[in-house]
């Protein structure tokens, strides 16, 4: 709490000097003036106690320290207003079964992996849109685009294999995600395209369509195949990278999908000004609540006649 407190007035910490020395040298005379039932007030100095003249005390220096306005700066980051507009698609599929993908523990499966760097990449990025679709044999939105990363990260969590099917409905998953990022108002607006698989044939998506959509929404498409070169369509993902502009990745373990999830955190950083703005909060009220409430006990229990 007072981490950065500072004095407005430093210099009125003089008056408490003024009243140190004035009680050294300026013996009261008129004690009328200052208080009611003065008659008590002019008793001996023997009867007041030590109590007294502490409440008197720190009444009167917590009065000085009101005075001088304690006070802290505090910094507001206003929210950025625009961002990047991103759509995590993630193959839910049962192939993604698949142990030993994490070789620090191989009892994960591979989209246990994935939804733990999933959700490192979303606790990243701070000022963008992030939406999540899923997809197997069909595909479907998990979350529409949300900047609420705490609500973004448990939906990842919820999500589990075959959700969407066992098969692989690659071509439905891009157009899904052009579906989700259609109307954004981001300038830029990317997918990361994940899988472990073929597509499956059948699809009610053609290749084609789903590219030539994702080029008129202006969706950059950033295209990750894991596991082993041959569990997945590595020319087809490089395809649909070089369509869209985006990049294609192959990962065979975790640390490199790290790596790669890393790098497009790299590439695709918002330059986003934000505006700081700085606020005082006062804090002159603490000390003056204590000064009147002791100066307030000092009068009372200076009247009373017990006290005198």
């Amino acid at each position: 709490m007072f981490d950065g407190l500072y004095f407005e007035f430093p210099k009125l910490v003089f008056v408490l000097f003024f009243y140190l020395a004035c009680d050294a040298l300026c013996k009261m005379r008129l004690p009328s003036i200052y208080f009611p039932h003065t008659q008590r007030f002019g008793d001996a100095t023997a009867g007041v106690s030590r109590l007294l003249w502490f409440l008197k005390w720190l009444g009167i220096t917590m009065l000085v320290i009101a005075l001088m306005s304690p006070v802290k700066d505090a910094q507001i980051q206003a929210k950025p207003q625009q961002g990047y507009d991103i759509a995590l698609v993630l193959d839910a599929s049962h192939s993604m079964k698949a142990q030993g993908f994490d070789g620090s523990d191989a009892a994960l499966n591979r989209f246990e992996v994935v939804q733990r760097i999933v959700k490192d990449f979303i606790r990243k990025r701070e000022s963008d849109n992030l939406g999540v679709v899923v997809f197997g044999a069909y595909s479907f939105i998990a979350s529409p685009l949300t900047y609420d990363r705490n609500i973004l990260s448990r939906v990842v969590e919820q999500l589990y294999i075959g959700m969407a099917g066992k098969f692989t409905a690659l071509f439905e998953a891009l157009g899904q995600a052009v579906n989700l990022l259609h109307g954004a108002k981001a300038k830029s607006r990317i997918a990361i395209l994940l899988t472990d698989g073929h597509n499956t044939p059948g699809g009610k998506v053609p290749l084609e369509a789903a590219l030539e959509l994702a080029k008129k929404e202006g969706v950059r498409v950033y295209a990750i195949g894991i596991g082993a070169s041959n569990e997945y369509n590595g020319p087809l993902l490089q395809k649909i990278a070089d369509e869209t502009g985006g990049k294609a990745y192959g990962a065979q373990n975790a640390l490199q999908l790290q790596q790669i999830y890393d790098e497009i955190d790299t590439l695709e950083k918002s330059e986003i000004e934000t505006n700081d703005f700085t606020y005082k909060q006062y804090y002159y009220l603490y000390p003056l609540f204590i000064a009147v409430m002791s100066l307030l006990l000092y009068v009372y229990l200076r009247n009373k006649r017990e006290w005198a």
